[in-house]
């Protein structure tokens, strides 16, 4: 008999991630003689270890299809990072123990650099438990920083939303600039990579319009020449839109704004940078201004995804179960850019050992030599990520997102508490 495949989702979800599962789900079941049944696990890695195993034979077919056009972590999501193999050997021994009970031989991890560690992690388990299990990555980020794919699945619909925002409430402001605010600022998501605050830029026109100052965790923030750059762009324009990104950096490399720590996950949460700014600018300048957060929302705006990124999410998730039906484990998909004009794009797949914990940042050449804008090459690079539209389907004037029962299989292990790396 066949081994069971397990998936499960990792770290922030994105607009798309759910078009990966629908990815997985779907070619696992086109493939009988390869897989037995395909389970999910409740938070991801941490459901694993809680044998939180959700059966997917319970759900509704047509709710499993809808997953598609759902944002949002369908199966749940978590911030958890395995241990040592050697020191925090119960962890793996736990791991082992649930992919046995439930006959699991083939797991998914959907998530970013972070989840790619894990699942190389988890791939090792064969080797040093004795217990064969095949382990794929699926990627996903919004920041797109994952290395060695051309593009990350979930950054092109935070793109597009970014940069549809901008170019929105720059003509708000642009309307009454004269006697109202003169500088609006909005934050970002981006900890070390300055690839969303970048894609704000689609939103200026051939003549340049907004005026826009973008500030990039990659360039250390020179206070004084920001303010000398936004007093200047003001007075030749009458206003001026900052896109700061949340991993803004001084100039000795420690950052801008932190809103909390946690010492538990090694996980800093970035944020503040917007009302700091705007604070600085009201005493400096005394220019009216206001500031915005799109937060959460940049990476949950199903209704305005990019096709080309929905169609790239579920790409990947179809390619993790072809490739292991093809023979290969350990990897992660990856995005090819086979041509810019016209924009052709394919699959490949790299080891996840290349891929584990790796970051890529904005290039220097996508950054503009004065540090607030792109060049062309970037612009080149980020328009056809955003391209066309994938809208889910609407009832009563508001999309609708079907949510899955979640039935849990019966548990055959007993408890186990999870004990916080570090």
């Amino acid at each position: 008999m066949p081994k069971n495949a397990l998936y499960a989702q990792s770290g922030g979800v994105t607009a798309v991630i759910n078009a990966s599962a629908w990815g997985v789900i779907e070619a696992v079941r086109g493939h009988p003689a390869h897989f037995g049944t395909c389970y999910a696990a409740r938070n991801g890695i941490l459901g694993v270890l809680e044998e939180e195993i959700l059966d997917l034979d319970e759900e509704d077919p047509l709710t499993l299809a809808a997953l598609r056009h759902t944002p949002g972590g369908a199966f749940g999501s978590c911030r958890f990072d395995l241990g040592d193999l050697k020191r925090d050997r119960a962890q793996y021994e736990r791991l082992v123990e649930v992919f046995h009970a439930h006959d699991i031989g083939y797991f998914f991890y959907n998530g970013g650099g972070g989840s790619m560690d894990t699942a190389h992690k988890v791939a090792r388990i064969g080797d040093e438990l004795g217990y064969p299990i095949t382990a794929v990555g699926v990627p996903k980020t919004i920041d797109n920083d994952l290395g060695m794919t051309d593009t990350s699945p979930g950054f092109g619909s935070a793109a597009k939303f970014i940069a549809t925002v901008v170019r929105e409430a720059s003509l708000d402001v642009e309307s009454a600039h004269t006697t109202s605010t003169r500088v609006f600022i909005l934050e970002v998501m981006g900890r070390h990579a300055g690839w969303l605050a970048a894609a704000a830029a689609l939103a200026q026109e051939y003549d340049g319009r907004p005026p826009m100052l973008i500030l990039f965790p990659e360039t250390p923030f020179d206070l004084g020449d920001f303010l000398t750059q936004l007093q200047m762009a003001v007075r030749t324009h009458g206003y001026c839109v900052v896109v700061a990104s949340e991993g803004l950096k001084n100039p000795d490399g420690s950052l801008f704004s932190v809103a909390q720590s946690h010492d538990i996950y090694a996980y800093t949460q970035l944020g503040g940078v917007a009302p700091r700014l705007a604070e600085i600018i009201r005493q400096e300048t005394g220019l009216k201004l206001h500031w915005s957060v799109v937060d959460y929302i940049q990476r949950a705006a199903r209704h305005l995804a990019s096709r080309v990124d929905v169609q790239q999410a579920y790409a990947v998730g179809r390619s993790a179960v072809e490739g292991v039906v093809a023979g290969e484990h350990s990897f992660m998909p990856v995005i090819r850019r086979d041509s810019d004009r016209p924009y052709r794009w394919s699959i490949d797949r790299v080891p996840l050992e290349a891929v584990a914990s790796i970051e890529r940042g904005l290039p220097p050449a996508f950054i503009s030599p004065d540090g607030y804008g792109i060049t062309a090459a970037c612009r080149d690079y980020l328009r056809p990520l955003i391209e066309g539209e994938d809208y889910p389907p609407f009832d009563r004037g508001l999309p609708c997102y079907p949510r899955i029962r979640g039935v849990l299989r019966p548990q055959r292990c007993a408890p186990f508490r999870v004990e916080s790396p570090g």
